[in-house]
């Protein structure tokens, strides 16, 4: 698949490295696991060469050699000797680029925590007595986020607050979506974007197997995904196993219970068996997988709903975890019946999500979010603010447009307005949004 979007990031990583000739700079390069970190590197320094440092689990020893062979391929200047400590290798590029400007991105650097975690206290010597005299323009990049949050936001960590720009890379926006769509089958229909939409969740390595696979219509990403040798079996485990560790089975019951609609604490807990406030506290705040709602304007925390961020995980969850019994027998034509018979319910939740994206995307408004009452018999789905010219707008969301129902979107805005009394001087107007708007 060709390279889509990520502007904006590639213009920064090249500002970053012509900064890098006068000063020495450090970035972090942060984002979920597949979301393209690598190759937005790749993309942006396409014609200027640079040193790639991978650190996989490996011996040190094993991995310097490694490196110096990079090196001597990139820079024609060999190392005398063999090196077997990472710190060594850093102090050499660190005096090369004192001489001569230089770019090294070293990928998945949170594995130094396994290899040995003395690297990071020695680059920061290395690094505070050498960045005034060094052009370098050091790139790291990580996709285990509560590792690289530790690293590198940890006051007790000794590359606290050394990095120059930090750059988190998104999931693609639904706009880029249509146009990866497009390019690959112009007559695409709204179910196909919506799947697109609901399985990948924007995430570029997921788009790109599909498209890569002609994967491009309804069916065929759902056959694409549900197959013996698919790598979206098991991505869901490989994705979050190392982020939990030991204590991944209980967060997987509590993300699995979320996916499937549970959203209060209190039904959490029922089905776990157990007080789970710390772990949706570590969910929230240090793996960024779940986000605490509230409903519009309320202040208090006695209706709140938790959700999962990730469609990707919802998707992986709601069907593959839940039914892995299935594909341990090699029942994958079952599991495509099961998905194809749900997936209306599961994509019509997905569609709400779609088009908050999309009205975040086209900057309408200055506030986005959505509205419960208290007893759960009133929501409504979506609410556009703009406070700078005094507008408020009130969405139905629904797969079809014929299932929207103006009068009952006005009564539960009424509803919301006598409730929270925030929207009195504001224009205020309702609609409905369907597949059509797409």
């Amino acid at each position: 698949m060709q390279f889509f979007d990520r502007e904006q990031e590639t213009e920064s990583l090249v500002q970053i490295r012509e900064q890098s000739f006068v000063h020495a700079q450090f970035t972090v390069l942060t984002g979920r696991r597949r979301i393209g970190k690598t190759s937005l590197v790749f993309h942006a320094y396409n014609h200027n060469p640079f040193l790639y440092f991978f650190v996989s689990k490996k011996a040190e020893s094993e991995l310097c050699e490694g490196y110096q062979l990079e090196i001597t391929a990139k820079l024609n200047v060999p190392l005398l000797g063999r090196v077997t400590r990472f710190a060594d290798i850093f102090d050499f590029i660190m005096q090369y680029a004192k001489q001569q400007p230089v770019t090294l991105f070293i990928d998945e650097f949170q594995e130094f925590l396994k290899v040995n975690p003395s690297v990071y206290s020695d680059m920061q010597r290395i690094w505070d007595i050498n960045k005034a005299d060094a052009h370098i323009n050091l790139i790291v990049g990580g996709s285990v986020q509560s590792l690289i949050h530790k690293i590198f936001e940890s006051k007790k960590e000794p590359l606290y607050n050394r990095h120059t720009s930090l750059i988190r890379l998104n999931r693609f926006s639904p706009s880029v979506l249509k146009n990866i769509l497009a390019a690959h089958n112009p007559n695409y229909t709204a179910d196909d974007l919506l799947a697109l939409y609901s399985f990948t969740g924007g995430v570029a390595k997921y788009v790109e197997l599909l498209m890569d696979k002609g994967a491009t219509t309804r069916q065929k990403m759902i056959e694409s995904i549900i197959r013996r040798d698919s790598v979206f079996i098991s991505e869901g485990k490989n994705l979050l196993v190392e982020e939990f560790g030991k204590d991944y089975g209980i967060y997987f019951s509590i993300i699995s219970a979320i996916a499937t609609g549970h959203s209060q604490r209190s039904q959490i807990e029922d089905i776990i068996g157990k007080e789970i406030g710390g772990y949706l506290s570590m969910l929230e705040d240090t793996y960024n997988i779940i986000r605490k709602r509230k409903p519009l304007f309320t202040t208090t925390n006695s209706n709140v709903r938790y959700q999962l961020d990730d469609n990707f995980l919802i998707f992986w969850f709601r069907f593959i975890f839940k039914y892995n019994y299935m594909l341990e027998i090699e029942a994958h034509d079952a599991l495509r019946t099961i998905v194809e018979r749900d997936y209306e319910a599961f994509s019509g939740k997905m569609l709400e999500r779609y088009f908050k994206d999309k009205l975040e995307e086209e900057k309408l408004f200055t506030r986005i979010d959505t509205w419960w009452s208290r007893n759960g018999e009133d929501e409504i789905d979506i609410i556009g603010i703009n406070e700078l010219t005094k507008q408020a707008t009130f969405y139905e969301v629904k797969r079809q447009a014929k299932d929207i129902n103006l009068k009952l979107i006005e009564q539960r805005t009424n509803t919301f307005l006598v409730a929270t009394r925030q929207l009195k001087k504001y224009d205020i107007s309702c609609c409905g949004l369907s597949m059509e708007d797409m």
